[in-house]
């Protein structure tokens, strides 16, 4: 489930992007429940996406301006497979993104632009995709990248050994089950018409076809000269020794402190400004030190009011608070016979102060999710949502009607079942729990919380042995990334949901290239998982980010981060 990287992400870390945090004691769960009640929310202010310019430059670290060739930036730990669709660590898609490009990515907007490709052109019945490379493509090798590379890229993806993230199923390349069963020697709806000219026939309209026909692209030659059909150990080999099409190549790779690149020469667009990247290994601890003493350029930190003073102290930081691409949730186990009911999972949202969780976890960089999806992106509407306002006689009202009544002991029950709840959590720092514990407490509900390992919490979650759990998504190229595992035949559908009307939104969301009909879908869509919900939507949160001002050109977007800046970086004298 993890492997396909568009699914959940085990709310184990402090906004997203920061290090895995380790178990606590007792005690300091107690303080941490002791300091969020503490918290008074009604005076937090709602934070709104800004840029802050630095006030001084004169403040820059004498070691930041001893680097005249090098940018520096900060990332969590890597795991060291440098091999697109090959990595199960989401940092090493950060740290392949430099080596490697794609036909086509995103832009600012979620909007696809071309990177390899020159061009491309869908057919009428959005089944044919012709691929136009551009001229004198070469991998940092110096060897030419052609349509015979793009035409084995996808091949490799479709081999019966191939388990990772880069699935391309939902692409339906003609002939390409055909090949993964051993029914076919090749796949017959790739078609390479000429070196710099790709056609790939689709048996089925899918909007994602041209992301995912159009992703990165691996060297036949260097990837390719030792494969055989079903047999792909041979480039584990090759996972430290990456050779792509990106502004820069790996250099070195020093695991747990850094990786090295230089400059592409042969990189399509010109060899970048800035001679020298590292990706510099950081954890929350130091994250604030590294840059401060201007051992980084650039990093992510905590989106709370005291980084943001901290940062604008410094003077030489040039400071970034954007809404995150992703959104946090709590899973509700829909196959439990107590939560199949949609009166019991309404009222668990109304008897949830969702906001008091958002103003202590996030202190006013973070706002309270109503649809599944990130404000940032296009789909993104609140027309015609139930926004689930805390109301407590609300709650209560609705688990009346269902059955459960208040006991002698304050637990409601329906016959001889009490409604006992379970919450698994990877954070021990989880505001969740005090919040959630209190208030369903006043609903008649036992809430019981578990803070398990990653590792445990994912078996529980694959096995549906929960009742809640807390989860978030990763960051999202498009809406169906956030919604399709809530398809009742979804291999990873963790919810256990079932709706045959949302199944049918879900199917008919991704059936058209037409972005306005995809947000008139998605907008059925999400009010009707508003009417019956899967699952607990919790926040949207921000996400700061600084730079050391001496680097210009340095714009980190929700769908790209920093990779499409990398070319363009350059450093003020």
């Amino acid at each position: 489930m993890m492997k396909k990287m568009t699914g959940l992400v085990l709310t184990m870390t402090f906004a997203s992007f920061l290090s895995a945090c380790a178990l606590n004691s007792s005690t300091d769960e107690k303080a941490n429940k002791e300091t969020t009640s503490a918290v008074q929310t009604a005076d937090i202010k709602q934070i709104k996406d800004q840029v802050i310019k630095a006030s001084n430059t004169g403040n820059i670290p004498a070691k930041a301006l001893e680097r005249k060739d090098t940018f520096i930036a900060g990332m969590s730990a890597p795991g060291g497979v440098f091999l697109p669709y090959f990595y199960d660590n989401g940092w090493d898609g950060n740290a392949t993104s430099p080596i490697f490009s794609p036909l086509v990515d995103l832009d600012k907007n979620g909007k696809p632009i071309p990177i390899l490709a020159k061009s491309w052109e869908i057919s009428d019945d959005q089944l044919v995709y012709t691929f136009h490379l551009k001229d004198d493509l070469k991998f940092s090798n110096g060897s030419p990248l052609t349509a015979d590379d793009v035409a084995f890229t996808l091949t490799l993806l479709h081999d019966p050994a191939y388990d990772g993230w880069g699935d391309l199923a939902a692409a339906t390349i003609k002939g390409g089950k055909d090949y993964k069963d051993g029914k076919a020697k090749t796949i017959e709806g790739i078609k390479v018409v000429d070196p710099l000219t790709i056609k790939i026939t689709t048996e089925k309209v899918n909007a994602k076809a041209l992301l995912l026909l159009g992703g990165i692209v691996l060297s036949k030659d260097y990837y390719g000269k030792d494969y055989t059909y079903a047999h792909l150990d041979y480039l584990k080999k090759l996972y430290s020794k990456p050779v792509g099409s990106g502004p820069y190549k790996l250099e070195k790779y020093i695991p747990g402190q850094e990786i090295r690149y230089v400059a592409n020469k042969n990189y399509y667009d010109g060899p970048p400004k800035v001679k020298n990247f590292i990706y510099k290994v950081t954890t929350p601890e130091t994250t604030s030190q590294l840059f401060e003493a201007g051992e980084t350029d650039y990093d992510r930190f905590p989106a709370e009011p005291e980084s943001v003073e901290q940062l604008k102290e410094l003077g030489f930081a040039n400071i970034k608070v954007t809404t995150a691409n992703s959104y946090s949730y709590a899973y509700i186990n829909n196959t439990k016979p107590y939560l199949k009911d949609k009166a019991v999972r309404q009222a668990l949202i109304y008897g949830l102060d969702r906001q008091k969780i958002t103003d202590v976890t996030y202190k006013g960089y973070g706002t309270v999710a109503n649809v599944p999806v990130s404000p940032v992106s296009w789909a993104y509407t609140e027309d015609g949502i139930n926004k689930y306002k805390y109301d407590v006689k609300k709650a209560k009202q609705l688990l009346d009607e269902a059955g459960w009544k208040v006991g002698k002991d304050g637990i409601r029950a329906k016959g001889e079942t009490k409604l006992k709840i379970s919450y698994l959590t990877s954070r021990n720092d989880d505001d969740f729990i005090p919040i959630a514990k209190e208030n369903y407490k006043a609903l008649g509900i036992q809430f019981n919380p578990e803070v398990l390992d990653f590792n445990t919490l994912l078996t529980k979650l694959n096995k549906k042995d929960y009742d809640l759990a807390a989860v978030s998504t990763p960051m999202l190229s498009d809406p169906d990334d956030a919604v399709a595992d809530l398809a009742s035949t979804h291999p990873d559908n963790s919810a256990g949901y079932s709706n045959p009307k949302v199944d049918k939104l879900l199917e008919e969301s991704v059936s058209t290239t037409d972005i306005n009909e995809r947000k008139k879908i998605y907008h059925e869509l999400y009010k009707e998982l508003s009417d019956d919900p899967p699952v607990i939507l919790l926040n949207y949160r921000k996400v700061i980010h600084a730079n050391n001002a001496r680097i210009s050109g340095l714009n980190p977007d929700n769908f790209t981060g920093i990779s499409s800046s990398l070319p363009n970086l350059s450093i003020k004298e």
